[in-house]
């Protein structure tokens, strides 16, 4: 497809290199590459994480406990230690932890209320970074003040999620002093209005060294009635919401966040839909869960069903994303591959953007989504 909308926004970068150099961001243009692995009770292969290709990884998720820090799955500090020992392969790797996720958004609220239970919180969080020997807290609740999973939330969230971060970023400065180094914090967003009508964003971005903007869902079976795209660069005009990647970073920084605080969000998985009606290949047609059992991760998309047994792959040429869609089975499957992901780090540049952030590592097929992220960016 022509990038000619690129043009007048950036330079033409060339990429020589054919081996995997350690991707670097500790200088002052370097793009950061954020990938979150989420490995559940499973044992992690070291062998398996390309860590040259990423500047920063987010270990999901830790689980909060009493008010506390805790771990979330049974192997977690056991895979700390694996994911330590890969510092040999790129020694500029940055280990987060990632804390909540839609699973365990529940105990924010409660435990950012007051003083004295941030306190208690943050103490724990530097004795689990210490003690695992990890870089930085990504805090990801979703969200505050909203219901999330049915979680407990009120008003307070507001001003309690900024006092959060801002003695969490009190508390790290301390803390680097003492390790000789800087700990990192950054949060997981949500791109909506919604999450910025209940955030202090212009104030949290302050304390914070960047923002995951979480620019996927935009569409999900069962929530929407409608089949959209899951993560749209540009908005489509038939969109009756009007979301894209695009739209979601212009509010971002007209809220007051700076380009430079904002990692984009690429996910490394699709939504399958069962549509009413095959026009536009079902795209924007009324919709909901499909009646058939497809593994939405990339790795399986790409593998066992675009362009095999009468799923056929379409390109939406205004919001840059591919879609599927199975005429016969009335299916259609938005999701990214090497072309939209080279189109959104393109963007990435041309907006000026920190980076871009990935869901999740092991979704990948062959690892080419990623590739496409480093040497577009590396």
């Amino acid at each position: 497809m022509s990038r000619l909308f690129f043009a007048a926004a950036m330079s033409v970068i060339v990429v020589s290199c054919s081996s995997s150099v350690p991707i670097k961001s500790n200088g002052e243009h370097g793009k950061y590459v954020v990938g979150y692995i989420f490995a559940g009770d499973t044992l992690l292969n070291g062998n398996d994480i390309e860590v040259r290709k990423m500047t920063d990884l987010n270990y999901a998720f830790a689980n909060i406990v009493d008010g506390k820090i805790a771990p979330g799955f049974k192997n977690d500090i056991e895979n700390f230690k694996i994911l330590n020992k890969l510092r040999s392969k790129n020694p500029y790797l940055r280990i987060l932890v990632s804390v909540g996720g839609w699973e365990w958004s529940g105990g924010f609220s409660d435990m950012s209320l007051t003083e004295n239970s941030r306190e208690r919180f943050i103490r724990s969080v530097v004795s689990f970074l210490k003690d695992n020997d990890l870089d930085g807290l990504d805090i990801d609740w979703e969200y505050p003040n909203q219901l999330g999973k049915g979680n407990v939330y009120r008003p307070q969230d507001i001003e309690d999620f900024t006092s959060l971060l801002r003695e969490l970023r009190s508390a790290f400065d301390k803390l680097g002093m003492q390790m000789h180094k800087h700990y990192l914090i950054s949060i997981a967003a949500g791109a909506s209005s919604n999450y910025l009508a209940n955030t202090q964003i212009d104030s949290v971005q302050k304390d914070v060294d960047y923002i995951n903007l979480m620019t996927y869902d935009f569409y999900v079976p069962g929530a929407d009635s409608l089949a959209g795209p899951n993560a749209p660069l540009f908005t489509n005009p038939r969109d009756p919401h009007g979301y894209s990647d695009d739209s979601a970073v212009q509010e971002y920084i007209d809220a007051g966040v700076s380009p430079e605080k904002i990692v984009l969000g690429i996910p490394f998985y699709g939504h399958v839909w069962k549509v009413d009606s095959a026009s536009h290949h079902g795209l924007y047609e009324p919709g909901g869960v499909a009646d058939m059992r497809i593994n939405g991760s990339s790795k399986n998309l790409e593998e066992n069903v675009v362009n095999k047994n009468g799923f056929v792959r379409y390109w939406d040429t205004t919001s840059c994303v591919p879609y599927v869609f199975n005429a016969d089975k009335k299916i259609f499957i938005s999701y990214d591959d090497e072309e939209s992901v080279k189109d959104k780090c393109e963007f990435i540049k041309a907006r000026g953007l920190k980076g871009a952030m990935f869901w999740q590592y092991i979704s990948d097929y062959k690892s080419r989504l990623l590739n496409v992220i480093y040497h577009e960016l590396k």
